[in-house]
């Protein structure tokens, strides 16, 4: 087949959303598809990377109001920060914007087999259900991947009068809607969850090179992605590490959020904050801890993805709350003594192999 992808950003770009992307679409191309993918680029260089995997990469064009880049560079001006704050719950600024980027995008593209559009950012779907409205012959079939959900976000207020019959409406011009985990299904409206399929994140499994495991001479752990104040929040297991400094520990993240930095001076030499690195050489350095920590979502319709990254190291993965329970501390200090018992074990890890996942989206068009 003939395949389009639109996502907001691909590699090095480091958010789930760019993993999704550039690991379906090389993973398309190894299948033997024609795969075109679409995103905000920025300067970095893909005629390595095109030639590596076998398909193209076309730019939507160059942000005006500080969506990021794919090389990782994100310049907002004190403008566009104003703007969000008035309009980011009407009309999701300035992730709006895509919709514009990706109705020119596929306008200038002829007729093909297959659309996948990936969000966030989710103006992207709406580009593409106006496109199959109004240029029905533009692509046969089309597949709307999603994150997190967006109008049914329990975390999330957004002007509903406006933005529930958008969403409705790419949902019901949309021929499948695909999600990681089924807990995502119940952010969607009932009426249009016939349509969704559950295919979970994937990495090429033959990429990865794990490091050869040796005990650590002090305990040590780590966190790696986003939290979220109220909802995947380290605080209170902070304030945990901070009453029992007097043991030995070593306690990494890698994380931009302040909510850490907080903490640095009160765990001086127990807390090491990392600046973000590619996927693979996380996956290497997190496979040389004694253990993984995971803070789950405070709702179901949200599941990090980290936790299929964390089981590829074979390292025991202490799942935890945000309100970090004492069932939990006890776990937690099994875990410092290196007892594992009570780890958290990643189901059929198979099923996240890139290939597979690439099968599935294919195997929609085929059921279709």
């Amino acid at each position: 087949m003939k395949i389009i992808i639109i996502a907001g950003t691909i590699t090095p770009h480091i958010t789930p959303r760019a993993f999704r992307t550039t690991e379906l679409a090389c993973s398309l191309a190894r299948l033997g598809h024609d795969v075109t993918v679409y995103a905000i680029l920025g300067q970095y260089d893909y005629s390595e990377f095109e030639k590596k995997h076998n398909l193209k990469v076309k730019e939507l064009g160059a942000s005006k109001w500080g969506n990021p880049n794919s090389d990782g560079k994100n310049d907002r001006s004190l403008l566009s920060k104003a703007v969000e704050k008035l309009l980011w719950r009407i009309i999701d600024f300035p992730k709006t914007e895509y919709f514009f980027k990706v109705k020119r995008a596929l306008k200038k593209e002829c007729s093909f087999d297959y659309l996948i559009t990936i969000a966030q950012p989710f103006p992207i779907h709406w580009a593409a259900a106006s496109i199959r409205k109004h240029y029905p012959d533009k692509f046969k079939y089309w597949t709307a991947d999603c994150g997190d959900p967006f109008i049914c976000n329990p975390n999330i207020r957004r002007f509903k009068p406006l933005l529930v019959p958008i969403e409705k409406s790419w949902c019901r011009l949309v021929d499948k809607i695909t999600v990681p985990v089924a807990g995502a299904i119940d952010g969607y409206f009932p009426e249009f969850r016939n349509k969704i399929a559950v295919i979970p994140q994937g990495v090429d499994f033959k990429s990865i090179n794990l490091a050869d495991y040796k005990k650590n001479e002090v305990p040590t752990f780590l966190y790696s992605g986003v939290v979220i104040a109220g909802r995947r929040d380290p605080t209170n297991f902070l304030d945990y590490l901070v009453s029992i400094k007097e043991k030995d520990f070593h306690f990494i993240v890698y994380s931009t959020s302040p909510m850490f930095l907080e903490y640095k001076e009160r765990l001086g030499s127990h807390l090491e904050i990392r600046d973000y690195i590619p996927r693979l050489d996380l996956i290497r350095e997190q496979s040389t801890m004694d253990f993984l920590v995971n803070i789950q979502n405070s709702n179901p319709v949200q599941v990090p993805s980290k936790l299929i990254d964390y089981s590829l190291t074979k390292r025991p993965i202490l799942n935890i709350s945000s309100s970090f329970t004492n069932g939990e501390k006890t776990a937690f200090e099994e875990f410092l003594s290196g007892d594992y018992s009570k780890q958290y074990v990643v189901d059929n890890v198979s099923q996240y192999d890139s290939d597979n996942v690439a099968r599935q989206f294919v195997e929609l068009v085929k059921e279709g």
